[in-house]
């Protein structure tokens, strides 16, 4: 008898336990914002959503109220709605992603000052309740540019981008310096062709710039377009089925391991994959490092936390680089976090 009083005493315990982290005074719950493209985006929502799970499995929480979870947004005037449900839903920590949805990160803040907002991707100063984190990600697309100066065969390489923005002008102008640089190194000339979506969405006009870009003989894309650059990976490939396998375009993946999305099957019947390598932005890593400071009661309000190299923020993937090709990739990053070569921000006119 004494020893189930005692078992039961301590699951008694471990629900109270369990409920406090749930529904008690110390609020953990948090909340992403999504834009039109959803969780499985296949990019920036997707790997913040990786982050919201990770920390949920970390803190015995689980998706719905009072753990984790998402509201989803089918246009931007669902923002403020979605951000305003979030809050009286009883969410505590609430992120958007993406300069698009800042404005309304900052009004919902206003009107809950004693919620947690973050943006991701964009900064808010002067508000005590809204964090801010940014990625290096000209860095990162710095190392993308020296795999691909070293991987192409034709001397000419894309870049698509999704909406021009100040964001987006890091992952070009890195891009395009590592192709620079390295183009030098190796006494040879790569030209970059650079084209704008104008949105993250349109899929369809991806894959046509894609495929403009490929018969002006480009071999290798490195494309920052959000859910748009799947048609990117569409175009390659539907070139890539009427290639040999030796002779196929690549595509340059980014915010996540975009691996998967280049298997295919090559004209001669062979399983292979045409991502070279993927850029990688730490959204995860960023989601979960805030999520846990608000858990501790250490919310990081009113501050701007910029994520790079030398904390993982920012990465590059092997993919399928040669060896040649990692090992200057590798090379690069260390002399980026040395401070050896500094990279751009903005595109060189």
């Amino acid at each position: 008898m004494a020893v189930i009083a005692t078992g039961l005493l301590l699951t008694a315990c471990q629900n109270k336990s369990a409920k406090n982290a749930n529904n008690g005074k110390a609020n953990h719950s948090i909340a992403l914002i999504t834009d039109g493209n959803g969780i499985d985006d296949k990019s920036f929502n997707q790997a913040v959503w990786r982050g919201f799970q990770a920390y949920g499995k970390e803190h015995n929480l689980s998706q719905g109220k009072g753990g984790y979870q998402y509201f989803q947004s089918s246009s931007a005037a669902d923002f403020v709605p979605n951000f305003t449900q979030a809050a009286n839903a009883g969410y505590q920590t609430i992120y958007g992603v993406g300069y698009m949805i800042t404005d309304a990160v900052k009004s919902t803040a206003k009107k809950f000052p004693k919620k947690n907002f973050v943006i991701i991707d964009d900064v808010v100063t002067g508000k005590k309740n809204i964090a801010s984190a940014t990625f290096k990600s000209n860095d990162s697309s710095y190392l993308a540019g020296v795999a691909a100066a070293y991987s192409t065969k034709t001397n000419t390489v894309g870049f698509i981008g999704g909406a021009k923005s100040t964001v987006l002008d890091l992952f070009e102008a890195g891009f395009k310096q590592g192709v620079a640089d390295t183009a030098k190194k190796l006494n040879k000339k790569v030209t970059v062709l650079d084209q704008y979506i104008g949105n993250f969405t349109s899929i369809d006009k991806a894959k046509s710039i894609a495929q403009s870009m490929y018969a002006k003989k480009a071999d290798i894309i490195y494309q920052a377009a959000g859910n748009a650059g799947n048609g990117v990976f569409q175009e390659a490939k539907d070139l890539n089925s009427e290639k040999a396998v030796n002779d196929k375009v690549w595509v340059i993946g980014v915010d996540i391991d975009q691996s998967s999305q280049g298997k295919y099957t090559a004209k001669g019947g062979q399983k292979s994959n045409f991502t070279l390598t993927s850029v990688l932005k730490g959204l995860n890593i960023a989601a979960k490092e805030i999520a846990d400071k608000a858990y501790q009661g250490k919310f990081p309000g009113g501050k701007h936390l910029v994520f790079g190299l030398q904390d993982n923020g920012v990465s590059l993937t092997k993919g399928n680089l040669n060896s040649k090709a990692w090992k200057a990739v590798q090379q690069a990053r260390q002399d980026i976090i040395d401070g050896k070569i500094k990279v751009a921000t903005s595109p060189s006119k």
